[in-house]
C-alpha cells in the first residue's frame, strides 16, 4: 500500500509539473488574445463595421515583434534595465523575477549553445551519481598538469540549475548519456520527478 501511495504521489506530481506550464501558457496567451480583440477588434467592428477573424492573433504577433525590436536597440535596453531595477526593489517580486530570468536564460539562451551533452558522474563521492553537462575539454596549464585527459563538467543544483559546481573529471570516469540537454535540465529542475524516457538505440530505429 505504501509503495502504491508513493507511486501515485510521484505520478501525480509528474503530471502536475507537465500540466502547469501548459496551462499557464494557455491562460496567458488567452488573456493576451482576448485583450487584443477587445482593444482593436471591438472598436473596428463597432465604428467601422469591419472585423477580421483572428485579428487578435495577428496583433499579438506584431506586438511581440515590436517589443523584441525595441528591446534590441539602445532605448529599449535602457527601458528594460530601468524596469528591471524597479522590479528588483520589490521584496517578493524581485526573488520571483530573478529566478524566472535565470531559468529562462539557462534553458533558452545558454543551455543548448554552451552545453555539449549530458553526462553521468560519480559525485559528490564514489557510488553516488549526479547529472552534469559537458562544457568543453580541459586545455592549457590545467590539462598539462593532469596525468590524463580531463573534461570540463558543470554539475548544477536542484531546482535552480543556474548554480552548481565546475569540476574537472577524467574522461574515463564520465558516462555520456543520449538524452538532450533540454531533457537533462527538465530532470534537474523537477528534482527527478520528470524523467525523460531512454531514446531508442541506433539499431532499434
Amino acid at each position: 500500500m505504501k509503495r502504491l501511495r508513493n507511486y501515485l504521489k510521484i505520478t501525480f506530481l509528474t503530471g502536475l509539473l507537465v500540466l502547469l506550464p501548459l496551462a499557464l501558457t494557455y491562460w496567458i496567451l488567452k488573456a493576451m488574445l482576448q485583450g487584443m480583440e477587445r482593444l482593436i477588434g471591438d472598436p473596428l467592428q463597432r465604428y467601422l463595421q469591419v472585423y477580421i477573424p483572428g485579428m487578435g492573433i495577428i496583433l499579438l504577433v506584431v506586438l511581440i515583434l515590436l517589443i523584441g525590436m525595441l528591446a534590441r536597440n539602445l532605448i529599449g535596453r535602457k527601458l528594460g534595465a530601468l524596469g528591471e531595477a524597479v522590479l528588483r526593489r520589490i521584496p517578493l517580486v524581485r526573488n520571483i523575477y530573478a529566478s524566472i530570468k535565470q531559468l529562462v536564460n539557462t534553458i533558452f539562451l545558454q543551455g543548448k549553445s554552451n552545453f555539449r551533452g549530458v553526462v553521468l558522474v560519480e559525485y559528490p563521492r564514489k557510488g553516488i551519481y549526479s547529472l552534469g553537462f559537458i562544457t568543453g575539454e580541459t586545455k592549457g596549464e590545467v590539462q598539462a598538469a593532469a596525468p590524463g585527459r580531463l573534461l570540463n563538467v558543470f554539475v548544477p543544483t536542484t531546482p535552480n540549475p543556474t548554480s552548481g559546481y565546475f569540476i574537472l573529471f577524467p574522461e574515463e570516469e564520465v558516462t555520456h548519456l543520449r538524452m538532450s540537454v533540454e531533457d537533462g535540465l527538465k530532470m534537474i529542475i523537477s528534482a527527478g520527478m520528470v524523467t525523460p524516457p531512454a531514446p531508442p538505440r541506433p539499431e532499434e530505429t
